[in-house]
């Protein structure tokens, strides 16, 4: 399953539940100001990193980019483009959105 998360951890609490509900294979694609999961040193570091162990994590790298953090997207989040994204809607038989 591919989950999709588009809200700040620093709103939300959704990449919280996501991480807690993923199963090993699954992957996480953090779009929109869901790529703020993905930043060196935030308070949910440790979580995502944790994950990592089982679950393949990306970042739209067109989010990243225009929020101005792609030098500190932690090591291990693949950034994906827009046919990435794609491509990863394709490869995973279900997609979940977390809001």
């Amino acid at each position: 399953m591919l989950h999709t998360v588009n809200k700040s951890p620093f709103d939300r609490h959704s990449l919280e539940r996501c991480l807690r509900t993923c199963a090993s294979g699954n992957a996480i694609l953090l779009i929109e100001d869901g790529v703020y999961g993905g930043i060196k040193g935030s308070i949910i570091e440790d979580k995502v990193k944790d994950a990592m162990k089982d679950v393949k994590i990306y970042a739209l790298e067109a989010d990243v980019n225009s929020r101005g953090i792609k030098n500190h997207i932690m090591d291990g989040i693949q950034l994906v483009d827009y046919s990435g994204f794609v491509d990863l809607t394709t490869e995973y038989d279900k997609v979940q959105s977390w809001l």
